[in-house]
């Protein structure tokens, strides 16, 4: 067994039984290749390598062969690489990855040139209709060339799915390494929320007491950032707002940040998704603000709470997910909380939770529906963000 068969599957399945064709052009970012090539192993995948002559400059076709389990394929011969893997033949590869894309390799496949054994796989995966993505990685002034944003343009027209860049230092870079697997995931998975916008509400308000103190909830953000990866992966268009988190967030995510009550009250006229999950940690009461800072030489101190209205109650969605979170309450309590939660608002659906059950990654919630039923789920916040959305996708069918 090849040392990269023992990575295959330890971070998830999401593409066990998947054949991915890696494409590498003459991009200093080649040299992330190796780490690419490992992460989609690592989520199952089968990986095969093809490599420009030019990227072979950059990386060593051995270095791909260690990260694979495979040779890197370097040039077509009798083996007919470009046709076993991306023909029209049994057991084809599902997508083909290029990695970086040089604006040589865009231009030419967007014109139909096949000089490389990239640009071969690439008029073979799109002649068998095989989904190809490109990855652009190039000087920032040679993506904004008219030529090659006209061959962009084209390879859109084609089918083909371009993976935006990020622009930094003058530079199209290859977006994160994370972002591109999850992309890869989102192309070859079952895209049952393709064209539904959907939007996760996650964070904590932080409620000022003062000019300089606040009052907050613990909330990390992990299990809406969770829910939002999930749907984005399962084809939607993702909004996420976010409070107060202390989880980094993925790039990919259109986002937009709150901090009070007061900030997250004022977005809600605009909300206009199919789709809504709130797991954010609102604060039920507000103090009344005072103006400087609260003298800190005094003994005790009296601070007013006003009660805020529950902003769930006010979205208007085919689907609304709502949370409840508890502390110390039984399964049949926190079930009967659940209910008051649907029977009060529009949810379709209660994520509830005691917050000990709760840690880094993991937890356990009761997913309760209207009829009552409830359906207990464990493990990793990713593995129950999926199963819920997974749940949601078949109501909005």
């Amino acid at each position: 067994m090849h040392p990269a068969d023992h990575l295959r599957g330890t971070k998830s399945d999401k593409l066990k039984g998947r054949k991915i064709v890696l494409g590498l052009t003459g991009s200093i970012a080649a040299v992330e290749s190796i780490r690419l090539c490992r992460e989609l192993i690592r989520h199952g995948a089968e990986v095969h390598v093809v490599m420009s002559p030019d990227a072979r400059t950059i990386v060593h076709p051995y270095a791909l062969e260690f990260a694979s389990g495979r040779p890197a394929i370097t040039e077509i011969d009798g083996g007919v690489q470009h046709v076993a893997l991306c023909g029209d033949v049994p057991d084809k590869a599902e997508l083909l990855l290029i990695a970086p894309a040089t604006a040589n390799t865009i231009s030419k496949i967007a014109c139909g040139i096949d000089d490389t054994p990239v640009t071969t796989f690439a008029a073979t995966a799109l002649g068998t209709g095989i989904q190809v993505v490109v990855v652009p990685a190039m000087h920032g002034s040679m993506i904004k060339n008219k030529a090659v944003i006209e061959n962009i343009r084209k390879l859109k027209e084609m089918g083909v799915l371009v993976l935006e860049p990020r622009m930094e230092e003058a530079k199209a870079k290859m977006p994160d390494i994370e972002h591109i697997v999850t992309y890869a995931i989102r192309t070859v998975g079952r895209n049952d929320l393709k064209g539904r916008k959907v939007l996760v509400i996650a964070g904590s308000t932080e409620e000022p007491m003062d000019d300089i103190r606040v009052i907050t909830n613990k909330s990390s953000g992990e299990t809406g950032i969770e829910f939002a990866r999930a749907a984005y992966e399962h084809g939607a268009s993702v909004d996420l707002w976010m409070g107060r988190c202390d989880t980094p967030i993925p790039s990919y995510f259109t986002t937009t940040r709150f901090s009070s009550f007061k900030e997250l009250a004022a977005l809600m006229g605009k909300v206009d998704h199919d789709v809504v999950f709130f797991p954010a940690a609102v604060s039920d009461y507000s103090p009344d603000k005072i103006e400087g800072k609260m003298q800190s030489d005094k003994e005790s101190i009296t601070v007013t709470f006003k009660r805020n209205p529950k902003l769930i109650d006010t979205i208007k969605a085919k689907v609304v997910v709502g949370f409840k979170a508890q502390a110390k309450l039984d399964d049949e309590g926190l079930v009967d909380d659940a209910k008051l939660l649907l029977e009060r608002s529009k949810c379709s659906l209660v994520v509830a939770n005691k917050i000990e059950e709760v840690s880094k990654g993991r937890t356990r919630i009761l997913l309760v529906e209207k009829n009552g039923m409830s359906i207990n789920l464990e493990g990793t916040k990713f593995d129950v963000a999926e199963r819920v959305v997974d749940r949601v996708a078949r109501m909005i069918q």
